[in-house]
């Protein structure tokens, strides 16, 4: 198993193991409200957006599952994807400013234009305070907000939990399938996956 392979494997344990000490918000219940400063320091609130889908995705650059599914432009194509059908996409750092690959809001920006990231807003969120409200655990972690402000989706972007860039061909990716659903006025059908990646590395608060 490659160096990369096995930090990767050992990160996701870590981050599974985890899940158990928090909290969630609740599929099917509204989502936790919520202010965040965007990575030009504009505040952005979830209720900007009442009335439309919104995808709220936690990201941190140092994390290697997270530079799977950028790295080869499945997060960018699923947020393109996104975008096309009107839906807002907000990608949520909840990295605590004094962990090893924390990085400064310009840092941040810089790094999603460099993937070309179709994000509507990248949100700073070093204190914590949203990704504990919907109970975040990992990056990626995934979530699905309906017009209603209903949450109906939370879990992972796909079906197979690895850090191997081959197996995106292969995975169902459950953002797309959830959105497709929730767009066309269906239930979603699978509303709760597990959620797979790094820990999330908050603030001792």
């Amino acid at each position: 198993m490659h160096a990369y392979t096995r930090r990767a494997a050992a990160a996701a344990v870590l981050a599974l193991a985890a899940g158990a000490a928090f909290a969630s918000a609740t599929v099917g219940q509204p989502a936790p409200a919520f202010t965040a400063v965007d990575t030009a320091g504009k505040p952005v609130s979830l209720a900007d957006f009442k009335g439309r889908h919104v995808v709220l995705e936690w990201v941190n650059p140092g994390c290697p599952y997270v530079v799977k599914h950028y790295g080869s432009g499945n997060m960018q194509g699923t947020q393109r994807e996104a975008a096309a059908k009107g839906v807002v996409w907000l990608s949520i750092n909840s990295t605590a400013a004094d962990a090893r690959d924390f990085l400064k809001p310009a840092e941040m920006a810089a790094w999603m234009q460099q993937q070309k990231a179709a994000a509507t807003a990248t949100l700073m969120d070093a204190d914590g305070k949203v990704g504990r409200a919907y109970g975040a655990r990992t990056t990626p972690h995934m979530y699905i907000i309906d017009p209603a402000g209903k949450l109906v989706y939370a879990g992972a972007i796909d079906s197979i939990p690895s850090g191997r860039v081959a197996d995106i061909a292969n995975a169902t990716n459950h953002v797309k399938v959830a959105l497709a659903e929730s767009l066309a006025g269906k239930p979603v059908s699978t509303p709760v996956t597990r959620p797979y990646g790094c820990s999330v590395k908050y603030s001792s608060m």
